[in-house]
């Protein structure tokens, strides 16, 4: 079992940036494959960013290319989302995710764990 505990969100102006934390207990994170999604008032989850733990290998979002990066802290156990150059239409709930299998699973939302999801409001 993993247990997810996100931190981090809150309400940030257009342009500006936030550092989405994700911290993992029970196993450590380099078995697994890290994500974040979040999810929009009246909108599905959709897919943010994901990591491989081990390998480092990275997945984007088209929508968040260039702007977000998922670095992680193997001494913490625990993954980021860094968020800059935010802008309204990023304003959602935001999700950590693991799951032990592929990333392509995870980013399909296919996940093993789920965190309790954090808000992340900009404004205009």
């Amino acid at each position: 079992q993993v247990q997810l505990v996100e931190s981090g969100g809150g309400l940030v102006q257009a342009g500006g940036s936030l550092r989405l934390s994700c911290a993992a207990s029970g196993r450590p994170f380099s078995q697994y494959v890290m994500g974040w999604f979040r999810q929009a008032p009246g909108k599905e989850r959709e897919f943010v960013a994901a990591i491989n733990w081990s390998a480092g290998m990275t997945w984007y979002a088209d929508s968040v290319k260039g702007r977000f990066t998922i670095p992680r802290d193997n001494a913490k156990n625990t993954g980021y989302l860094q968020m800059n150059s935010l802008k309204p239409e990023d304003t959602a709930v935001y999700y950590c995710a693991a799951d032990g299998r592929s990333s392509s699973r995870l980013r399909s939302g296919q996940c093993d764990y789920w965190g309790q999801g954090t808000q992340v409001t900009v404004s205009s």
